[in-house]
């Protein structure tokens, strides 16, 4: 599409297990495992030539932290900004909405939780139930313009983990 724009639905990498130690879920961080997989899984985006110009994440630690690996890992290090409708709970609805103010932006990251960011990728391309994201799975979606119509995205490619960190080498 001639000017249009791509989303990359990150779902966010392997967190530590919920328990007495995280009784706060939204401070849940990543695991040591989490962090190792998703910095190679990284790599396997540059490999495939991935760029964005910036990050939308969740506000919980787990996704702030997968969405500094990809900051930290892409070229250009793009800007990570929270967006407060990625967090649990909230509406595809609401993202679509909030993506508005990128609108001058070509390729953004989308860092989120299961069920939303596979409710978003329904939303996005006119799904009738969620698209399931393993954790650290990643879709590219290619829209017309911010904020996005339902239904109008064209699924460009939906990677595993595993395949990502095979591309990486």
């Amino acid at each position: 599409m001639t000017g249009s724009v791509q989303l990359l639905l990150v779902r966010h990498a392997i967190a530590e297990e919920r328990g007495d130690a995280w009784p706060d879920d939204t401070q849940r961080p990543l695991s040591d495992e989490g962090r190792v997989k998703m910095t190679k899984q990284v790599k396997g985006l540059v490999e495939i030539g991935i760029r964005v110009d910036e990050i939308l994440t969740s506000p919980l630690v787990r996704t702030r932290q997968t969405a500094d690996i990809l900051a930290h890992g892409l070229s250009g290090r793009p800007r990570v900004t929270e967006l407060p409708a990625l967090a649990p709970g909230h509406r595809p609805k609401e993202v679509l909405t909030a993506l508005e103010d990128f609108a001058k932006r070509s390729s953004i990251a989308i860092v989120g939780h299961e069920p939303g960011i596979g409710e978003l990728l329904a939303a996005l391309i006119g799904a009738r139930t969620p698209v399931p994201f393993k954790k650290g799975g990643v879709a590219l979606v290619e829209v017309g313009m911010l904020p996005p119509v339902a239904g109008s995205a064209a699924l460009l490619w939906f990677l595993p983990p595993r395949v990502l960190r095979k591309a990486a080498g």
